[in-house]
């Protein structure tokens, strides 16, 4: 059996940054549904909460695309740090 090692880091409601001896991975998402972005590969996980039920999806961008979609996810981010700072500052 190997070692193995998981933290995460939640940086605003519904977004964690994940480290492992693998590497580091972004998590958006809670339950139900979260999309883990990491590097050009994205795990996209639907389940119902409280069933132990969930489907799990990977898929792998090709190099051209792999670029693309790391800067999505940073936008989208960065989108959802600005919506919460927004909504902290009573512009709700």
């Amino acid at each position: 059996m190997g070692l193995r090692f998981r933290k995460s880091l939640k940086l605003f409601p519904g977004v964690k940054l994940n480290f492992s001896k693998s590497g580091v991975s972004t998590s958006i998402g809670g339950k139900g549904l979260t999309v883990n972005l990491r590097g050009n590969k994205t795990t996209t996980t639907v389940g119902a909460p409280g069933t132990g039920i969930s489907y799990r999806s990977t898929s792998t961008a090709s190099a051209g695309a792999s670029t693309s979609g790391r800067w999505l996810g940073w936008a989208l981010i960065i989108f959802v740090a600005l919506l919460v700072v927004w909504s902290a500052m009573g512009n709700t």
